[in-house]
């Protein structure tokens, strides 16, 4: 995190240098170091489904007067492989559906064909998907059609409500249910039996239609429809509907083959009406993010930070660029002059009094030499003079004195100015949650490092 900071520094005062004051107001710089990648071919996991909904029977003994409560609840869970075709637009799903199936057949012609049962339903099967990604090829569209089919092995298990406590039904032709037959020779002395709705006596023990003990475990092909609605990259709305055909006759316990109550010769068949969720747990996710050590920019003038002379002096802070190998300099990157007669020591032959004038070897002139100079044709042009005389208001250098005595903790080596990484440590100390200087002040001490 360190390493991350002082980058995030550098790039704090590349956007206060001239010139860069709009990128500094646009830039992120936590962003800068963050980068989203795309995995080129994600790993795919299995997906889990679940999902609720209703199921209806189509065989010989049907609702007569159908409603939505005349429905029974069912319950699927399906655990989806991960597509094997490089669309994904195959996948193969294994699915446990468990629920109810039940009819209410009531007529007054035909008192014999007052008939109820309720069967549950537990299915395990498999079936191939197809997702039309041929046709919708984006990587996450709205809505996805789909269509599928399979094989299942079920068990059923017929029961009727024949009783009312121990109270038989009996159906009369005016409609009602009585506790007495309607040719009973004490018929005058029924009452009301209104159903209980408990499916209590075992149909097929019964075998009230010569139909034995026939299996009450078959084989169906279930055929499903529907669409997905992609909530997110790892979540999807399923609507969908299933149509099952079986290959048995009695999950109603009716059958063209029993005795007196008979049906047609036609299977029965129900459905399944779901809504449900996809979630994808487990797969690779599509992006990446990645945390950089460094920031990748277009319009980043990596120049700036280059050191050409190796002073250990950045060039966007060396005013004295191109140092001698091996010759010590101050924080502006120049060498060091001791005495401060402008000629820097490691050119200088001797040590000269305060204010004195000297030659390019940094050695005293004699008045005899200076009067020498003076008398020569080789004058300073007067355009040239400032050059070579300046006020000493101009050359003096800001210090730390001319700040708040607060920041002269921030000068280390105790020398006056604030060098480059002196500065890169006050600003690391501020994104550490460590330094005594607010954001204002932060930028106070850049400006007085670029104006000493």
């Amino acid at each position: 995190m360190r390493v991350r900071h002082v980058i995030s520094g550098i790039l704090f005062l590349t956007a206060l240098l001239p010139g860069r004051e709009a990128f500094s107001q646009e830039i992120d710089f936590d962003s800068l170091l963050i980068r989203e990648v795309t995995i080129a071919n994600p790993t795919y996991m299995p997906v889990i489904g679940v999902s609720t909904g209703t199921m209806n029977f189509l065989g010989d003994v049907r609702n007569t007067y159908p409603t939505p409560l005349s429905n029974n609840s069912g319950f699927k869970i399906n655990v989806s492989t991960p597509p094997f075709d490089r669309e994904r637009t195959f996948l193969v799903n294994f699915f446990l559906l468990s629920g109810q199936v039940s009819g209410n057949e009531r007529s007054l012609n035909d008192i014999d064909r007052n008939l109820n049962f309720k069967s549950s339903i537990t299915a395990f099967g498999i079936n191939l998907e197809y997702n039309f990604g041929h046709i919708f090829k984006t990587d996450a569209p709205a809505f996805n059609p789909f269509i599928s089919v399979g094989f299942e092995p079920f068990m059923f298990s017929a029961k009727g409500d024949l009783y009312r406590e121990t109270d038989a039904y009996h159906y009369w032709s005016d409609g009602t249910i009585r506790d007495l037959a309607e040719s009973a020779p004490n018929a005058v002395r029924n009452e009301l039996l209104p159903r209980d709705w408990i499916f209590e006596t075992d149909l097929r023990d019964e075998d009230f239609y010569g139909l034995g003990s026939y299996s009450q475990f078959s084989f169906a092909i279930p055929i499903e429809v529907g669409l997905d609605f992609n909530v997110s990259s790892r979540m999807k709305f399923r609507l969908g509907t299933s149509f099952h055909l079986t290959f048995t006759d009695v999950i109603d316990n009716v059958s063209w083959e029993g005795e007196g109550i008979v049906g047609d010769k036609a299977n029965d068949y129900f459905m399944f009406t779901y809504i449900g969720l996809q979630f994808d747990l487990f797969s690779e996710p599509k992006t990446r993010t990645e945390e950089l050590l460094f920031a990748e920019l277009d319009d980043f003038d990596y120049l700036m930070f280059d050191d050409d002379d190796g002073d250990g002096v950045l060039n966007m802070s060396d005013e004295c660029l191109g140092t001698p190998p091996g010759v010590a300099v101050d924080t502006l990157g120049c060498p060091l002059d001791f005495d401060a007669d402008g000629v820097p020591d490691y050119l200088d032959r001797e040590d000269s009094q305060a204010g004195a004038i000297v030659n390019a070897q940094g050695v005293e002139l004699s008045e005899e030499e200076l009067i020498a100079l003076l008398a020569t044709r080789d004058a300073v042009p007067r355009s040239d003079l400032d050059l070579y005389v300046t006020s000493s208001a101009e050359q003096k250098r800001m210090t730390l004195a001319d700040l708040p005595e607060k920041f002269h903790v921030l000068d280390n080596d105790g020398d006056g100015y604030l060098s480059f990484d002196e500065l890169l440590l006050s600003i690391d100390d501020f994104f550490d949650f460590q330094s005594f200087m607010d954001t204002d002040e932060v930028y106070q001490v850049i400006n007085f490092f670029f104006v000493q």
